[in-house]
């Protein structure tokens, strides 16, 4: 009888899970692999759940994994980034190039035209037969092109952001970004703002979607290429977004207004279930008993490519914080000059996170990226933040605020200053304590940030996303605003005070009984 229960327990269980799994296709054009780690892990999320999931990637999965299939390969298709980005290659391009066109053309518009591979160009026209698309997934970032894959598939969308909100992302769902309160990314600024932080945090914001709009304009040729000269407008497949999923968090940017149309996910990439570390490692992490430095510029910067005097004068840091010892990810350990000291061990792979919840961890050196710092909040680790661009700068100038964090310009890194920054973090205890109570405040939610995206994307599906659109994605910007109804009210109160004056001009006629013109002379007399 208990097996007979046990048999129909299971045959509801299956039926269930029959008629709640979604066939879901992901689409990152984008060749950057620190991206490309919190789509791979939401899709693996989803694949669980017991979705079929379809991944169109430049990172085809190393391991066969249950319902995730690599459709289409990218990888070879674009130069990689992944460890090639050089300090030169960051300081000439990505600083002091313009940010917005760059984000709007080579990473965006240009990754269009992966549209036209033959295997991505083969899923387009002809999808999977035995069963049709109920999703798609694709990244908010530049080549906005990939919108338009949901009308194409008449399906609806659903948008991933690996970092707080673009300024563009925010007008697609109609979600507030008012610069008087709310931080761009494209400024430094962080949390109240005096007059003229909000001056620039406002003319940063305008500029950035004007920039964007602009240059982005040219991708609607490339949708009427790949999709078909009846695919809708790169704008059009904008306002089709249903959910913008947000690495994000309240306890870490701050307070911000959002529609039912964004939900923060912050931390959706840190799994909450870590392999075993490699013996080797193992056994010099648990060797460290004084503690060691994890140093880590993220998966596209190279260590190794910086100035030869800076990496002097960093041996030379590193080298007087013995007994600590210091663990380096660098690509290829091999250019680096002579002289590496012997607390230092160098690995071209580090599974970063076990690494970070290791008991011996004293401090992270990184270069901000949102993914490793989340990654060390998660953990409860204090940092040395050296930013070289984009978001990194606001991220670290924020952990400096919450004091889990000193900074570092990259271009003043002297021995002098990396000693006073590792004696600062490694010695005042304040900085390992505020790390651990940001800590638990970055983990303390109702449901884990997995279980949030997999039930809204679930949501949106099941009830088409159309309901969680703000009304004033059908306003003008001066609508919203109330810029029409502040003028309305002003030439309210105009036309009645030039009532009441005509009013009260007439009454003085009356009651004197000359006209206005000789009243007006009457006082000109006087």
């Amino acid at each position: 009888m208990k097996m007979f229960g046990f048999n129909i327990l299971l045959v509801i269980i299956s039926t269930i899970s029959s008629n709640e799994a979604y066939r879901i296709l992901g689409v990152f054009p984008l060749n950057g692999k620190s991206h490309f780690v919190m789509f791979e892990q939401l899709m693996k999320g989803l694949a669980k759940r017991g979705h079929q999931v379809d991944v169109v990637s430049h990172f085809p999965l190393k391991k066969p994994f249950p319902n995730y299939s690599d459709v289409v390969d990218l990888s070879g298709t674009i130069p990689a980034v992944l460890n090639n980005m050089t300090y030169d290659f960051v300081k000439s391009t990505l600083v002091n190039s313009a940010v917005v066109p760059l984000l709007a053309t080579q990473f965006g518009g240009d990754l269009c035209d992966l549209m036209g591979h033959p295997r991505f160009r083969e899923l387009i026209k002809n999808p999977p037969k035995d069963s049709s698309y109920d999703l798609v997934i694709t990244e908010i970032f530049g080549a906005s092109c990939y919108l338009a894959l949901g009308q194409h598939f008449n399906v609806p969308i659903v948008g991933l952001s690996s970092s707080v909100l673009l300024p563009w992302a925010n007008d697609i769902v109609a979600n507030p970004d008012n610069p008087a309160y709310v931080p761009n990314v494209f400024s430094d600024n962080n949390g109240r703002m005096n007059f003229f932080q909000r001056v620039q945090n406002a003319l940063s914001l305008w500029i950035a979607k004007w920039e964007f709009n602009s240059y982005s304009a040219y991708q609607d040729d490339k949708i009427q290429k790949y999709l078909g000269p009846n695919a809708i407008s790169l704008r059009e497949a904008e306002r089709n977004v249903s959910l913008i999923l947000a690495n994000s968090h309240y306890s870490l940017h701050g307070i911000r207004p959002y529609t039912t149309a964004v939900v923060e996910v912050g931390g959706l990439h840190i799994p909450q279930e870590v392999d075993a570390l490699p013996k080797d490692l193992q056994k010099w992490l648990d060797d460290s008993r004084d503690g060691f430095v994890y140093m880590s510029f993220g998966s596209m910067i190279k260590i190794e490519s910086f100035p030869k005097e800076t990496l002097a004068a960093l041996y030379n840091s590193l080298h007087k914080l013995a007994p600590v010892r210091v663990l380096i990810k660098i690509a290829k350990p091999q250019e680096l000059p002579p002289g590496l000291p012997s607390n230092v061990l160098t690995l071209s792979w580090v599974p970063q996170v076990p690494v970070l919840k290791h008991k011996h961890v004293r401090a992270f050196v990184t270069h901000g990226g949102l993914m490793g710092t989340q990654e060390a909040i998660y953990c409860g680790v204090p940092m040395i933040g050296i930013p070289l661009f984009g978001d990194q700068m606001q991220n670290i100038k924020l952990y400096v605020q919450k004091k889990i964090a000193v900074a570092l310009e990259p271009d003043q890194l002297t021995e002098e200053k990396l000693d006073t920054a590792f004696r600062t973090v490694l010695g005042d205890p304040s900085y390992l304590q505020a790390a651990k109570k940001f800590s638990i405040e970055f983990r303390d939610r109702p449901m884990s940030a997995m279980d949030t995206a997999t039930f809204w994307i679930e949501y949106v599906i099941r009830h088409g996303g159309t309901n969680l659109k703000s009304p004033a994605m059908d306003l003008t910007w001066w609508q919203i605003s109330l810029l029409d109804i502040y003028g309305a009210l002003f030439l309210s109160v105009a036309f009645s005070v030039y009532l009441v004056k005509v009013i009260i001009t007439t009454l003085i006629v009356i009651v004197t009984g000359s006209n206005i013109n000789s009243v007006k002379q009457s006082k000109k007399v006087k």
